[in-house]
């Protein structure tokens, strides 16, 4: 294997150049690649080249637009994240308020492996996690501040507090080894069914990793696809061998899982912040269309309709 090699900031112009990409300003493109770095730049030329086969660029596709990309890409993901967050921070609120009342506030009660599911399958799963969670309790019982107090003041971490210091994937497995009944009543404050939401869970968890470490967002596909939904059908999604073409396994599957579970009002203002995202990448684009953006993410044409579709309608 042939080792890649240290490129200075004119050697990676030179490559640009030779790929087919137009620069303009090289000054310019120097600060950027500096900043911002050749290799995380370069990951965005696939919808400029002219083809699978030819990977060169798309005549007159110029440095400023592959980096619009690049900066939309950013963008997008930043806004996503900020929701993301909502979400996360509401289910360990609803999660910890419903599992404290129930089988109470000290980790001796909530961690106890009766509160749990019972299944057979589920017990080694239920056992790692239970190590997981006290191993938070350990850790952070003395480097958070929150888990600090409660640690030095009552002797205990309430649920409440140890969400907080939680990631989200252990969040989501905890709900998948949650009794049945305890599923049903976390999920039904959304309106939804305990198996869609043990879909969404790793979905919304990978995502927001995604965000955290500033991977490529727009063009994402996940492993595992989300059923159909109302929303498809609303949207006039089409289909191609009788499957929906957009909002499986891309981008806009996410979004729709985040209609279902943001507020009306959130829900709304996030689409109005992705629009002008989309406005702005549409207006630097000169060689290709915003179409073509649009449908690597998975988003049909009249996506931001969602907004306007009352949850009621839906869910009933």
């Amino acid at each position: 294997m042939i080792a890649k090699q240290f490129k200075t900031l004119d050697q990676q112009i030179e490559i640009f150049k030779q790929k087919g990409l137009t620069v303009n300003n090289e000054n310019y493109t120097k600060e950027v690649l500096l900043r911002e770095n050749y290799f995380f730049i370069n990951g965005y030329r696939h919808l400029f080249v002219k083809s699978k086969d030819d990977k060169t660029f798309r005549p007159g596709t110029t440095f400023e637009e592959l980096y619009s990309l690049f900066l939309f890409d950013r963008s997008f993901r930043n806004i996503l994240f900020k929701y993301l967050l909502v979400i996360e921070n509401n289910l360990k609120s609803i999660i910890s308020y419903q599992l404290s009342k129930k089988y109470g506030y000290r980790e001796g009660d909530y961690l106890r492996p009766k509160n749990f599911t019972n299944k057979p399958e589920k017990q080694a799963q239920l056992n790692d996690l239970l190590k997981k969670m006290k191993r938070q309790i350990r850790v952070n019982g003395s480097q958070h501040s929150a888990t600090l107090h409660y640690v030095s003041n009552y002797g205990y971490i309430p649920l409440w507090i140890l969400v907080k210091v939680l990631s989200f994937g252990i969040v989501s497995e905890m709900f998948s080894v949650l009794k049945t009944e305890d599923q049903e009543e976390i999920a039904d404050t959304y309106g939804l069914e305990p198996n869609l939401f043990m879909i969404y869970l790793p979905i919304l968890a990978n995502y927001r990793n995604l965000c955290a470490h500033e991977d490529i967002l727009y063009e994402n596909k996940t492993q595992k696809e989300i059923n159909d939904t109302v929303y498809h059908q609303l949207l006039k999604i089409p289909k191609e061998d009788d499957e929906y073409i957009y909002g499986k396994n891309d981008v806009f599957a996410l979004i729709i899982i985040m209609k279902q579970m943001l507020k009306y009002e959130d829900f709304k203002n996030m689409t109005i912040e992705l629009e002008n995202v989309i406005q702005t990448l549409n207006y630097n684009l000169k060689t290709i269309k915003i179409d073509v953006v649009l449908d690597r993410m998975g988003f049909p044409l009249n996506w931001s309709d969602l907004s306007k579709i009352e949850r009621s309608r839906v869910d009933g």
